[in-house]
Formats: C-alpha cells, structure tokens, sequence
C-alpha cells in the first residue's frame, strides 16, 4: 500500500535515466512532472566506466528535482534478474505459498538464501489451472543497486523488474482485463529487449541480449565509424542521403529481432494451446527507427502498434509545450509510468524485490521526526505539571493537615502491628503461578519454525509420490502424503523413562507431560545420579496417511530422508534429530497388519528404545527394545537398510483395503548447545 500520495517512478537505463512523478488529485494519478536525463555516452560505449557515469545522471536528477517527501520506486533491468512461469498443481489456496516455495526452490539457479524473490498468481476465469511467476535478483546486485541510489540520498520503497513495470503501465493505461485480446509488448532497450505476453489474466515474460546497442554495432562494422557517430548515424537515419545503406547494413540485426520474438512467442504456444496473439505493441527509443513496425508485422503476421501516448494519466495543468514533450517520451517513460503507479497502489503485478531489512530501515526513517515531537510534546507537558505542581505547592505548604487524616494513618499504623503480631504478615509462601503460566511462552518461536518445516516436509514428499519418485505413482483421486495429525511434547530433563522422558522430578508423569497419567509399558524413572542439567527437547510424532501401493518406501526414501538432509537449517533454533522412529500400518481384509522398521542405527542410537515393545512379541507386534522382531511381523531386524526392506503387502489372496497409515516419531534439539562427551542420547540422559 502507498505511504503517501505522491511518487516518483525512476528507471535506470543505459541510454537515459528516465523518471516520471505522479500525484493522486481528485482519486486519479496526475502526472505533475517528468525528466529524461540522457547519458554523456551511452552505456554500452566500449571503454566506458558505467557506475559514474549512471551515479553522475542519477545526481543530476536528485539535484534538479524535488524527490522528498515523496515514494520512490526504482527499477531493475529484465537481464539482471530472473523471472520464471510454472503451472501450479492443484491445491487448496492456503498450501500455495508453500508450493510456490518449493517451485521456486527448483526455478531458480541459486540458493533462495542468496536472492530477493517474490512471486503473483495468474488464473484464466475461463480455467481451474493457476499459474505463477516468480521474480528473482542475486542479493549481491540488488545491493549494488541499492548502494548506487543511496549514493545519491534516493531509498527506494518499490523494486521491480522493468518488464513487471511495462505490463503494470499498459494493463491501467489500456485496461487489460480477461477479455483483451492477446497481445504482444516489446520494450527494446539499449543492450536487451523485454518481451512480455498478456492474454486471457495470464502474463509470461522473456528477456534476450539484442538492443539498440546491436544496431550501432551494425553501423560501426560497415562504415568504420566510431560508436558516437555510428549511434547519431542511427537516430538519424531516415534523414541522411544515405538511408538505404544505413538500413541496409542494420538489416542483419532486424532479421535477429524478428527471429528472437518468433522464438518467444513459439515458446508460450508450446505451453499455452489456445493462445491466440493478434497485436503487437512496442515500446522503447530503439522503436522510433523508421522501417521497424513494418518489418516485424510482415514477419509476425500481426498488427504492430506503437505506443505514442498515456491515455488515461495525463499532465496536470495547461502546459501545452510539456504536453508535447511527454507525447514525445512516452515511448521511453512506460517503465517509470508502471513504476510510479505501483507506487501508488494501481499495479496489476505487486511483486517488490527490496530486501526486507531495508523496508524496515525506511519505515524506521519515517517515524524517527514523529518521535521528535512526541518526545517534544513530552517535555512541555512535564514542564507544564511541574509548574502547576511548584504553584500548588507554594499555595498549600503552610496548611496544616487536618485531624482526620492524622487519626487514620494512627489507625492505619496500629492494624499493621497487630497483623504482625498474629503472623498473618511476612509469612506467606509467594505464588508463581502467573510466573509459571508467563513462562509457558518460552520458546514459542520453535512451533512456528517446526510447521514451516513440516509444511515443506509434506509438500515435497506430495510432489515426488506424484511424480513417481518412490515407484509407481497415485491417480488424481488418490492421496499421495498427506499429514492428519501431529503431536508433540516439550520436555525439559535429563531423565529417561524405558524409553520416553519425563520432567524431573515427578515421577508419575505420562507420555504426553500430563500429570499422574501411564503409559503402558513405561515403568518407573529411574533416579539420576547426579543433578541434571536444564535442556530442552522436543518430541515430534507425525501422522501421515498415504495410498501409495509401497507406504514403507515413502517413508524411509522421503520423510526419513528429508528429517536426515534437514538435521540443521539456518535461521532455526534447534537441530532435528534425525534417527527417527516409525510405524506404518495398511488395511486388509482380514486383519489389520502392524510393522515397524527403522533406519540403520547409529553407533549411538538416542532413540533405539523410544516406543519399543517388548522384544519377541507376538503376530502384529512391533519391533522390541533389542532390535528383534516379534513373529509373523514382515520386517526386518533394526539393522536393515532402507532398501532392504520389502514392501509391505496383505497376506496371499487378500487385497488392500484403505489406505496405509504411518506414524513417524522424532526429536528436535533446541538452542545451540553441543551433544557432552559421553552423552548418548540427544536427551542429555544419564
């Protein structure tokens, strides 16, 4: 949301620096001013140092016009970021951040810890499929951005891809909505082109290396000119005698455009059927060269425009010559049009790629003079109450009190010693019993960690039964992962139960930390033989249900190797544990038949008696606490490998019914702390 109604939308070009100010009067955007701040050199000239060169235009902007007091929205160019379209699978609208996490995590060619990324959904009215773009920078160059603007005193509020700024102009100035028909915008730069596709709500986006810095190039190569008169011979070449033979020598660059733009569009088709692309609409100075509109409308077969005016933002005021500048830039200014109106609130696409810690800082800036004169506004009104209470004070410093108040404070006075006397003061036992219920927020921070981490434990795993990763994969109808329960229990001791931990020092504490509630099987804790240490643990039982034909798979190849790969991740306050327990139970017609198998131990297995029954047990019974497995169990002893272990199926001639169910059990380690020699499990048991 815009935090003022004014803004400045201000495009960084290689060419120019093209800014554009846009003002909220009577409800609409009003264009109040504008500049185009041309280069000495342009930035593609050979041998030119090009961060002076743009921080020499952007303090000329910075000191000819007024930027204060006003949002600021910059842009960064199509070829120094990423922008990637994926088809989401189908999933309810609060699992589609987590989705677009992970896409994101396979889209882009860096480690999301290393780029600014941010992303907007597309859905057709007309279909149940939802797209997505995600927009990315590597943190280095955003921050190399950022630095350049702050050299100048400009802190942008708005980031955003050039091409996201074009699509957001056109769609307010032409009123994109479902219905338009397909259209194809080209915004051809110095050193790249953006070509962006807007058809039925949905938006794809391509940037590849060929400009207007290829058609000077063109020019230097045939005439042996040097690159400032090769680049005055292309702005002028309808006018020179020798326009054939400039157009001729530009004709190789005009063929590498049209192709490029045929391959682009290709690609969308490729993904996108039913697309029907019927215009072409061009923006950018390199547009201006006489012959182009003409020659990509015989090569694309379709109606090419270019933009020659904003329509629905026009300049404030009677300024007939500036109105005859703008028209005249409009064509180099739809970038910072788009920027302004996201800005102020009018884009089509919000994506911002700032980092958050300078959101933050801005806010913290806008804040700091209304803390001035709170802080002012404190001071006179503290002086204002010391005076009243210096003249109050003069007024009545020489009454006496009255009588009344002597004989209750006596009174007052009297009742306390007898109190004393009868020991009803001073020897009460405190009660912590808020103090105990305050403590209760301690560590809340690691469930909101602990769901993310789940969330993107389940979406992963959803994606690979889909995808076959675990053998063949379920029908739309079925459900391949799905998380129908979650329990956990927060412990902080270093005892342990046959297994489980309790609280010292209650003893008769279950399970699930409730007191005077057994187990079955637990017994009675054993005594420490020396004080324990505070630690805190976390026990985490997952219950998952799946239909895929091998659940045992799913769980040992997908969660308990996701528990292993994620054992620490940045930004968490505690380390998962990752040797974890689990069952996985599947209907027959018969009986339901229970299993259980593990992971190979480690040399030290914190968790090798968690949840155990009694070795041996009879049919359907789990594995015991030593590691064998009771009779007529279908698994392996504890020391199997994944792989080893065969896929759990009914009896001969009885079909599975249902679908399997597992329950998965491990510990989260909070804080930093070490395992202490000699420690044998993550408990800090004895």
């Amino acid at each position: 949301m815009a935090s003022s109604n004014v803004c400045w939308g201000i495009e960084a070009g290689a060419g120019a620096i093209k800014a554009l100010r846009l003002e909220i009067q009577n409800g609409e955007p009003v264009i109040t001013d504008f500049a185009v701040i041309p280069h000495a050199k342009v930035l593609s000239t050979p041998g030119l140092d090009q961060d002076d060169a743009m921080r020499v235009a952007l303090g000329t902007l910075a000191a000819q016009y007024d930027l204060s007091k006003a949002t600021i929205a910059c842009s960064v160019p199509g070829h120094a970021a990423l922008a990637r379209f994926a088809k989401l699978p189908p999933v309810e609208p609060k699992k589609v951040p987590d989705i677009v996490k992970f896409e994101a995590a396979q889209q882009i060619p860096f480690p999301l810890e290393e780029v600014e990324w941010d992303y907007q959904t597309f859905q057709s009215p007309d279909s149940p499929d939802v797209e997505v773009g995600i927009f990315a920078i590597p943190k280095a160059r955003i921050a190399a951005q950022l630095q350049m603007l702050a050299d100048v005193g400009l802190t942008p509020d708005v980031v955003n891809l050039s091409p996201v700024a074009v699509y957001n102009a056109l769609a307010y100035d032409l009123q994109f909505t479902e219905r338009t028909p397909g259209t194809i915008i080209l915004d051809i730069g110095t050193t790249s082109t953006d070509l962006i596709i807007a058809e039925s709500g949905r938006v794809w986006v391509r940037t590849f290396q060929i400009g207007g810095h290829d058609f000077t190039e063109a020019l230097v190569n045939q005439f042996k000119l040097g690159y400032p008169k090769a680049e005055r011979l292309k702005r002028e070449a309808d006018q020179t005698k020798h326009a054939k033979h400039v157009f001729q020598a530009m004709r190789g660059v005009f063929t590498d455009l049209a192709q490029e733009v045929q391959r682009s569009v290709g690609s969308y088709q490729s993904r996108h059927s039913d697309v029907n692309l019927t215009r072409l609409i061009g923006i950018g100075a390199t547009f201006q060269l006489p012959g182009l509109r003409k020659f990509l409308k015989q090569q694309l077969g379709v109606e090419v425009y270019r933009l020659e005016e904003f329509k629905r933002a026009t300049l404030a005021g009677d300024q007939k010559e500036r109105k005859d500048e703008l028209e005249q830039n409009a064509l180099r200014l739809t970038t910072a049009y788009g920027l302004a109106l996201q800005g102020l609130g009018y884009e089509t696409i919000e994506a911002n790629l700032i980092p958050v810690a300078n959101i933050r800082e801005a806010m913290w800036k806008k804040k700091v003079p209304y803390f001035g004169l709170a802080a002012g506004l404190a001071v006179f009104a503290s002086a204002a109450m010391f005076s009243r209470w210096f003249i109050d004070s003069n007024a009545y410093g020489n009454l006496r009190p009255p009588a009344a108040i002597q004989e209750a404070a006596s009174r007052a006075q009297d009742l306390t010693g007898r109190a004393q006397e009868a020991q009803v003061l001073g020897g009460a036992e405190p009660d912590y019993t808020a103090a105990n219920i305050i403590a209760l927020l301690d560590d809340k921070g690691v469930f909101q960690h602990l769901m993310t981490d789940v969330g993107e434990l389940v979406n992963q795993i959803d994606s690979q039964v889909r995808a076959g990763r675990f053998g063949p994969s379920v029908s739309e109808d079925q459900t391949a992962f799905e998380l129908v329960g979650m329990e956990t229990n927060f412990v902080r001791t270093n005892l342990r139960v046959s297994g489980f931990l309790t609280a010292a020092p209650t003893a008769d504490r279950g399970r699930r930390g409730g007191a005077g509630r057994e187990e079955p099987g637990l017994g009675e804790p054993e005594a420490p033989e020396e004080p324990h240490t505070d630690k805190r643990r976390v026990i985490v039982q997952l219950q998952i249900a799946t239909d895929h034909e091998d659940p045992r798979r799913v769980v040992v190849e997908g969660v308990l190797r996701w528990l292993r790969e994620h054992e620490r991740r940045e930004g968490r306050p505690y380390r998962i544990w990752s040797d974890a327990d689990w069952v996985v139970q599947t209907g027959s017609i018969r009986q339901i038949e229970v299993a259980q198998a593990r992971t190979p131990p480690r040399e030290e297995d914190p968790l090798r008696e968690l949840g155990r029954g009694p070795a041996g047990a009879g049919e359907g019974t789990g594995v015991g606490s030593g590691g064998g497995v009771g009779e007529g169990s279908p698994v392996g002893g504890a020391g199997d490998s994944p792989a080893q272990i065969a896929p759990l199926t009914p009896p001969p001639g009885e079909a599975r019914i249902g679908r399997s169910r597992a329950v998965v059990q491990f510990v989260l380690v909070l804080g930093d702390e070490e395992a202490e020699a000699g420690e044998t499990d993550p408990f800090g048991g004895a």
